[in-house]
């Protein structure tokens, strides 16, 4: 249907907007369901294999005693120890912030992270510019710096568990730390030593110009050691708490076999491509541990310490979100006001950009 004011026969204005927008709801809406086709898909692999009564007689044999008593207090060490590096890391790059601040958001973004990981980032880096008042894409900088030096974390434990402790499992897995390595002297190089190797590439260069790089541009090479140490501690814990609590369910996997494969495990379950991180993580364990352990336990496992992990932390959230919803929508707080016109601006942008293109 032509605009009122385009003459008869005339071609309509709108509709290149209208039909990007089109491309552009159906864009969103196939991406969105990937996660839960991929989720069924993997549960359904992993049903062929395993019948469900294997898996219920093997739930119900467990220790659930024990496996709480282990599990419980890993998840909220995990949260406190989590706020930690995040508060250690904006003290780092953007200024003064209490620890006690940072709780509220930390929980209860893990409320999002249950349904959508990358949600959870983006409104963990909305709040903390709206509350520290800083400019959106550097926090979301930030935010980005965290969750790359979190998988080169992981993959450093893994490292020292193939080096450690030689298998012919492990040695399936040496070829990702000289791949991590790689990544970060290019990415450094790209991003910090202004490198362009020729004027014809320089549209490749652009974008460490972005805020989005900021972070990576000032951060000190000793900052990208020092995060990765500080998160030690916390997978050194949930190491030794998953190795206990796996007895729980009949399961008795070598420590050093663990160290290697566990932040593997971790490393597929952070990636956002399932729901709720679910079927990557209980693929992952079938696959590294079934020497050690029947398919069904390994299942049974998986699925318990998964979800007790996530619903603990879903948990404390849910207790914390009163406190962020009044300084999202307090009257004092001048948060909605500020969010709308975060989100109106991005909009406009991004507008605008499918316009000039």
């Amino acid at each position: 249907m032509n605009h009122p004011d385009t003459p008869p026969g005339a071609a309509d204005p709108e509709s290149p907007a209208r039909e990007n927008q089109v491309r552009r709801t159906w864009r969103r809406i196939l991406l969105s369901g990937i996660p839960p086709a991929l989720t069924v898909l993997i549960f359904y692999f992993i049903f062929n294999r395993i019948p469900v009564a294997k898996l219920m007689e093997a739930l119900r044999s467990a220790e659930y005693v024990r496996f709480l008593a282990l599990m419980i207090p890993n998840s909220l060490l995990f949260f406190a120890w989590d706020t930690l590096v995040l508060c250690t890391v904006i003290r780092w790059f953007h200024g003064p912030v209490a620890y006690t601040e940072l709780l509220p958001i930390r929980a209860s973004s893990y409320v999002v992270a249950f349904l959508n990981t990358n949600a959870a980032r983006g409104a963990l880096a909305l709040y903390l510019s709206r509350r520290l008042r800083a400019p959106f894409l550097q926090m979301g900088s930030t935010v980005i710096f965290l969750v790359l030096t979190e998988y080169t974390h992981l993959v450093s434990w893994a490292t020292l568990g193939i080096i450690s402790f030689r298998s012919e499992a492990a040695g399936r897995l040496i070829w990702v730390p000289p791949v991590v390595a790689a990544f970060w002297l290019f990415f450094l190089l790209y991003a910090r030593l202004g490198i362009t190797p020729t004027r014809a590439l320089r549209w490749l260069t652009a974008p460490r110009e972005w805020s989005l790089f900021r972070t990576f541009k000032i951060a000190p090479v000793r900052r990208y050691p020092q995060v990765v140490l500080l998160r030690a501690p916390m997978f050194f814990v949930s190491l030794c708490i998953h190795y206990q609590a796996a007895k729980s369910f009949g399961i008795d996997i070598p420590f050093g076999q663990m160290l290697t494969f566990l932040p593997v495990i971790f490393m597929l379950g952070a990636l956002p491509i399932t729901v709720a991180h679910l079927g990557t993580t209980q693929a992952a364990w079938i696959l590294f541990f079934s020497p050690y352990a029947t398919p069904p336990r390994l299942l049974a496992f998986s699925l318990a310490a998964h979800l007790t992990f996530s619903l603990v932390r879903v948990a404390v959230g849910v207790a914390f979100l009163p406190r962020v919803y009044k300084d999202f929508f307090g009257p004092d707080s001048g948060f909605a006001r500020g969010i709308l016109q975060q989100v109106r601006g991005l909009r406009w942008r991004a507008r605008r950009g499918s316009a000039d293109t």
